[in-house]
């Protein structure tokens, strides 16, 4: 008997349809994840004791320490000149970025700001009472107030000094001023000068000077500063025995403060007025000490020379005060 198969084969039968099996199921083959590159920390070369000490100065901001500190490093750790490097950058941009955003935010407060806000300044008082064989009375008092603004700064002075002696006027000066500044640059600006003078023992009752200017920073530091200034200058003067005069002079004066200390601070301020044939200076020394909070003691020594003084008085006035001084 033959197979089926060959059966329908030969016999004609139509075969029956071949089905293909069925594929196989995917294989999911697990592979291992690549391994991950674990960058080694880089070697450092400081000891514990240094980078505390480091790491205190930056924690306190305080740039000095940190230059300081860094500086040192480098020498006795040279082979740390690249961390100490990275560090001393890193600071620093840190810092100059504070100090940008303070200035940004100081910027948007002063154009907010009305006239009277951010002003400040100082009140001075000194006295003195004698009895007995002398009976005398001294009383002393200045006010100083400043404005500094984006590029405005305002400056408002006055200064009273009377003295009694036996019941006669020994000394009566008072004077009031204005001087507004308009900054060109960092250091150079332009300024105006409105003034105020009472001095009957120096030769005149009143004394007007209108005046511009420029003005140089020769020093602008934290610490310590200069200005200098010139230019003319318009005085109307009311002598005492003598008409009324009007006359231009030449301006020239300066500022100096030096911060010695926390605690102590130097002060220099000067003018002279060139004019024919009656000029004037001015000059105040002063010494101030910290005491208690904004209360600070001052010890001055001022000069005042007239040329040309009335008859019977000298061209020269100088005054020596212990004051308290109280800054706002």
């Amino acid at each position: 008997m033959f197979p089926p198969l060959l059966m329908m084969l030969s016999t004609g039968t139509e075969p029956l349809p071949w089905i293909a099996p069925p594929p196989p199921y995917p294989v999911e083959i697990a592979l291992a994840p690549p391994p991950v590159a674990i960058a080694a920390p880089p070697p450092t070369f400081l000891t514990r004791q240094v980078r505390a000490m480091i790491d205190t100065a930056l924690k306190k901001k305080d740039t000095q320490a940190v230059e300081t500190i860094l500086a040192l490093a480098k020498t006795t750790n040279p082979n740390a000149t690249p961390e100490l490097d990275a560090i001393g950058n890193a600071f620093r941009a840190g810092v100059a970025a504070e100090k940008a955003a303070a200035e940004q935010a100081r910027r948007e407060a002063l154009l907010a700001a009305s006239p009277l806000e951010y002003w400040k300044g100082s009140v001075e008082l000194g006295g003195s009472r004698s009895t007995g064989n002398n009976d005398i009375l001294g009383l002393y008092g200045a006010v100083n107030l400043e404005r500094t603004g984006l590029d405005w700064r305002h400056k408002l002075n006055g200064r009273a000094d009377f003295q009694r002696n036996n019941g006669v006027t020994t000394a009566e000066r008072f004077l009031a001023s204005y001087q507004p500044n308009y900054r060109l640059d960092p250091r150079l600006y332009a300024y105006g000068l409105a003034q105020y003078e009472h001095d009957p023992f120096l030769g005149f009752d009143n004394r007007y000077t209108l005046g511009a200017g420029m003005g140089y920073s020769v020093i602008a530091k934290p610490n310590i500063k200069l200005d200098l200034e010139g230019g003319p200058t318009l005085r109307l003067t009311d002598p005492v025995l003598e008409p009324s005069t009007t006359t231009v002079a030449g301006r020239a004066s300066l500022d100096f403060a030096w911060k010695v200390s926390p605690t102590l601070q130097l002060k220099q301020v000067g003018a002279i007025y060139v004019e024919g044939g009656d000029s004037s200076a001015t000059s105040t020394t002063s010494l101030d000490a910290a005491l208690i909070g904004n209360l600070k003691a001052r010890l001055s020594y001022n000069v005042q020379y007239e040329a040309g003084p009335p008859p019977g008085t000298k061209s020269v006035d100088t005054v020596s005060r212990a004051t308290l001084v109280y800054s706002f």
